[in-house]
C-alpha cells in the first residue's frame, strides 16, 4: 500500500481520522516542525499527518517550514501529498463552505525559502517545471470523490499565496482578482513548490471561509468568522480525504 502524507491547515488537520496513530518525531536538514508527524492508517494505507501550523495552531503562516514539512514526508517514503487549506473566496459563484480542487497558482509570498536548493554545488542547475503544479491524478480523485459524497465544489480554480498574516487591504483584493486568482490564502504556494522540487505528487482542496474584502456589500473577514465557518464544514473535508485515500493504490 502507498504511503501517503496529508498536510492540514487551520481546522483541517484532524488526527482523530486515523487509527492506530501514534507520533514521530523526523530530523531534516531544515529543522524539526513544531509537532509530531501523527502516524496512522486509513482503509489499510499508511498515513503522515502533518499539522501545518502546529496542533495548537502557534506557527503563522510566514512562520510556517515547509522545507521541514515536504522533507519530512519525503524521509518517511510519501508517495503522494494531500492537503487542506481554508481559502477566501475571490469570485461571486465560489460561497462559504464551498470546496475548491485547485489547479494553479500565484506566489504572492515575499519572505519564504522556496526550493531545496540554496546552492547548485555541486550538482548542475536545478530548475523545477511548474507549467501544472498540482497532481492531475490526484485532482481527479479529489474531483470524483467530492462528487460521490454530494459536496457542493467546484473542479478547478486558481489560489494567490499572500505573506500574511495580516489579511489582504481592498485594492490588493481587487487585484488579485483582477490576475485571475479565484481564491486566497496564506500557505499552499510556497508547500506546492517544494512538493514538485521534492518529486512527490501534490493536490490541494481548499475550503471557502469568506469573501476577503473585495465584496462590499459584506463586511471584511475577520478571523471569528472563519473559524465559524470551519466548525460547519470541517467534517465534509474529513470525509473527502478519507474517500480519496481509499482510492489510492
Amino acid at each position: 500500500m502507498s504511503i501517503i502524507g496529508i498536510i492540514g491547515g487551520s481546522g483541517l488537520d484532524n488526527p482523530d481520522i486515523l487509527q492506530n496513530p501514534r507520533d514521530e518525531r523526523v530530523a531534516t536538514p531544515y529543522g524539526e516542525l513544531p509537532s509530531p508527524v501523527r502516524m496512522g492508517t486509513i482503509g489499510g494505507h499508511s498515513i503522515c499527518l502533518v499539522a501545518r501550523h502546529g496542533r495548537e495552531h502557534t506557527v503563522p503562516p510566514s512562520q510556517v517550514n515547509s522545507r521541514a514539512a515536504i522533507d519530512t514526508l519525503r524521509q518517511l517514503g510519501c508517495t503522494a501529498i494531500l492537503s487542506t487549506t481554508a481559502v477566501g473566496s475571490l469570485r461571486e459563484e465560489i460561497g462559504r463552505g464551498d470546496l475548491v480542487v485547485l489547479d494553479q497558482f500565484i506566489d504572492f509570498t515575499r519572505r519564504r525559502p522556496l526550493s531545496f536548493h540554496d546552492s547548485f554545488a555541486p550538482h548542475e542547475p536545478v530548475h523545477t517545471p511548474m507549467a501544472e503544479p498540482f497532481d492531475a491524478g490526484l485532482r481527479a480523485l479529489l474531483n470524483d470523490s467530492c462528487e460521490e459524497l454530494g459536496i457542493r465544489h467546484h473542479k478547478s480554480g486558481t489560489v494567490v499565496t499572500i505573506e500574511g498574516p495580516r489579511f489582504s487591504t481592498r485594492a490588493e483584493s481587487n487585484m488579485f482578482r483582477q490576475w485571475g486568482a479565484d481564491v486566497i490564502n496564506m500557505s499552499i504556494a510556497p508547500e506546492c513548490i517544494l512538493a514538485n522540487e521534492a518529486g512527490i505528487p501534490y493536490a490541494s482542496v481548499a475550503m471557502s471561509t469568506d469573501y476577503d474584502c473585495w465584496k462590499t456589500d459584506e463586511a471584511p473577514v475577520t478571523w471569528d468568522d472563519i473559524l465559524t465557518i470551519f466548525r460547519q464544514n470541517a467534517q465534509k473535508v474529513t470525509d473527502l480525504l478519507i474517500r480519496t485515500v481509499g482510492k489510492l493504490s
